[in-house]
């Protein structure tokens, strides 16, 4: 495909993107039903529309609407930086997209216009106050982090291998890993994970440094019980059962066990053997540790999922402070006296972080705060984040 072919492309798609649905899983569908596309056109293709949903709306004010076509040419402007002659000479007709009108040459050769703050920063004006209430001075450096694309960071497994063990079957694969935290490699974005030999060996696994964090401050250790009580793919599991170092008893448990259903094969590939995957009806026991890491907006990794930005509603939004309060409050039974209840979410929205620990704390006076910790994007060079530690005293 040319690069117009591309571009019209994503602004096909874009006109039709269901909020409803996955992006990824639209964009396999578009691929399915154009074979003619190959793998770097589906690349660009992809790159191009995660692109505008980052800054969704400087593409719109730039670009002159909210058509997909629209969409397209304001981000050529906003984010690779093109003059309105060098997007003219990409729009050329055929199976591309078609000249320019008069009308978006005009929009093109203006400065946009913002009706607000949260406009200028690819930001819902009705999450505009939780934003400032978040991060304070920084609210205009920490939302410009969050319309970045993200890196690949991968977490060594310490069941296979040291980090300069990880670090040297990278390199061999052609990719020079940084090192961003204690067992942190970021990768530049699109390098291809899956096909390295690190990934196939179970070396390292797929987990932003701020979630290794997170897991971390869990605080898991060899011989304990632990509950993972909010598994999901398994991710923080993995990495609580190599804190474990394979001894002690890890529960990886979740409400739709379907979310579930890939964690066997990426334990047996980590070789992470203490763990025991547990429906809800046979949940008895009292643990050391419990981690919830709660269904969430997701808002501190919407530079990854930028969708969920514009498809978040204060309606949804209440609806998981109501699950997130479930959540906690079940979890809360499987921890032992003296035993610790770790909170988080990926979200940088105090409703779902702060206010949740603070309901919880009153609904359970056994309970006491130990520590809180917050991740922002830009200030800590990672997805955002939140979890509390909670210590059961009775």
């Amino acid at each position: 495909m040319t690069p117009t072919a591309r571009l019209a492309a994503a602004a096909s798609i874009l006109d039709t993107l269901d909020p409803a649905r996955p992006v990824e899983q639209q964009l396999k569908s578009w691929a399915r039903a154009n074979r003619y596309a190959g793998s770097k056109d589906r690349r660009a293709i992809a790159d191009r529309v995660y692109t505008v949903l980052r800054r969704r709306r400087t593409c719109a004010a730039q670009g002159g609407g909210d058509t997909g076509r629209a969409l397209v040419l304001g981000s050529l402007a906003i984010a690779d930086g093109l003059i309105p002659a060098a997007i003219a000479e990409l729009c050329t007709g055929g199976y591309g997209l078609a000249p320019l009108s008069k009308d978006e040459r005009t929009s093109l050769d203006s400065a946009p216009s913002y009706p607000s703050d949260a406009a200028r920063l690819d930001w819902p004006d009705w999450l505009w106050e939780e934003a400032q209430s978040a991060f304070g001075m920084d609210t205009e450096r920490e939302l410009d982090a969050l319309r970045l694309r993200a890196p690949i960071d991968l977490r060594v497994n310490t069941l296979k291998a040291t980090i300069e063990q990880a670090s040297e079957s990278i390199r061999e694969s052609g990719f020079n890993p940084e090192q961003v935290g204690p067992l942190a490699l970021r990768l530049d974005p699109g390098a291809p994970v899956f096909r390295m030999q690190a990934y196939l060996d179970g070396l390292v696994e797929l987990q932003d440094a701020g979630s290794q964090i997170i897991a971390a401050a869990t605080g898991a250790k060899p011989g304990e019980m632990v509950l993972d009580f909010c598994a999901g793919a398994g991710g923080k599991t993995l990495a609580l059962a190599a804190d474990m170092q394979n001894r002690g008893k890890l529960i990886a448990h979740d409400i739709n066990s379907v979310r579930m259903a890939g964690l066997s094969d990426r334990a047996i590939r980590a070789g992470a053997t203490c763990i025991t995957q547990m429906p809800t009806h046979a949940l008895h026991e009292n643990c050391d540790r419990v981690l919830v890491d709660a269904p969430c907006s997701g808002s501190g990794s919407w530079r990854r999922d930028p969708a969920g930005k514009w498809a978040l509603t204060a309606e949804k939004l209440n609806d998981l402070t109501t699950m997130q309060d479930d959540a906690l409050d079940n979890a809360a039974r499987h921890v032992r006296p003296g035993g610790t209840l770790t909170y988080a979410t990926c979200s940088i929205l105090r409703p779902e972080n702060e206010a949740r620990v603070a309901a919880f704390l009153t609904r359970h006076a056994g309970y006491s705060l130990l520590a809180e910790h917050r991740l922002h994007p830009a200030r800590n060079a990672c997805d955002g984040f939140y979890s509390a530690i909670l210590q059961r005293d009775d």
